[in-house]
């Protein structure tokens, strides 16, 4: 197939390129083809088994490097809330009915499960990526340590058990607005994990600012559709997993950087951590992650992205 001849889009943060054809999308990708290709494939399967709207497999060629997929269009709700005109409340209820229809489906023998190792090792990329521009390599060793601490015990305080579907990157991004109505796309990663995750993945969207306001009402309508969750515990979850989400999207983006010379990422980090001072001010579950961050990463570091 001659690629050179296809209309190549904005891709993504992974390995895949993504071309449109006169009637449908080429996905093209020569690395991790397991996850990006056939995984993906199969979790869009699954969301459109539980009615759903996700890109239908058209072909496939995985020797060739390539699935053909449904083509969603261009307009994403992150491209809708540019609009000031836009009525961001109406959407994000009907983001929020999508949610409730991900949390309910029940296949857990086909995803992975969001194990508490997985989770500690997806924030020690903030160790492992992000700690090394700022810190010397003599100080980089005990560091890590003193964080994977913290990390673990705020983990061993999360209350809710990994009992739903979790989409794992739902945000505003990557859901997609169609003539059947709201698309989900980039689902390769779904797991069982804590029903609080991709909320906070909204509502902490590092692509994209939103008030105080904001946030409580998409937080408030959540919870008045799921009355059956303890709030005390619910917003414990939240917050632990919204900030090790963040710090994670920090060694994320310096990793896609150093590793993968994809530089525009970097210009999200200061968003980043001001959703983790957000999170973390006045809140005593984090004192002693607030006072690491805060004593090795100071106000300038936090607002610098230079690669």
């Amino acid at each position: 197939m001659n690629l050179s001849k296809l209309k190549k889009l904005t891709g993504d943060a992974s390995f895949r390129n993504f071309y449109r054809g006169k009637k449908n999308i080429l996905v093209h990708c020569e690395k991790n083809k397991k996850s990006n290709l056939l995984e993906y494939d199969a979790v869009n399967k699954i969301l459109i088994k539980k009615n759903i709207l996700a890109p239908k497999l058209i072909s496939q060629n995985y020797k060739n490097n390539y699935i053909e997929i449904e083509d969603f269009g261009d307009l994403t709700v992150f491209k809708k809330f540019k609009k000031k005109s836009t009525n961001k409340k109406i959407y994000y209820k009907k983001i929020l009915n999508l949610l409730v229809k991900i949390t309910n489906i029940k296949i857990k023998y086909k995803v992975p499960n969001y194990s508490l190792k997985k989770l500690l090792d997806e924030s020690n990329l903030f160790l492992d990526w992000y700690l090394p521009k700022y810190v010397k390599s003599e100080k980089n060793k005990i560091l890590k340590v003193k964080f994977n601490k913290i990390f673990k015990k705020l983990l061993n305080n999360i209350y809710f058990k990994n009992k739903v579907f979790v989409h794992r990157d739902f945000h505003i991004s990557n859901i997609m607005i169609t003539k059947k109505g709201l698309g989900l796309i980039d689902s390769q990663d779904a797991v069982y994990g804590n029903i609080a995750y991709d909320l906070a993945s909204l509502i902490d969207d590092v692509r994209f600012k939103t008030d105080k306001k904001i946030k409580n009402f998409i937080f408030n309508e959540f919870i008045n559709r799921n009355k059956h969750l303890d709030l005390k515990k619910f917003k414990n979850d939240f917050d632990i997993l919204s900030v090790l989400r963040n710090l994670k999207i920090i060694g994320i983006f310096t990793r896609l950087s150093v590793r993968d010379k994809k530089n525009k990422y970097l210009k999200l980090i200061p968003h980043a951590w001001e959703l983790i001072e957000y999170r973390t001010l006045n809140n005593p579950i984090f004192k002693d992650l607030n006072y690491l961050l805060s004593k090795n990463f100071d106000r300038k570091i936090r607002k610098t992205y230079e690669n």
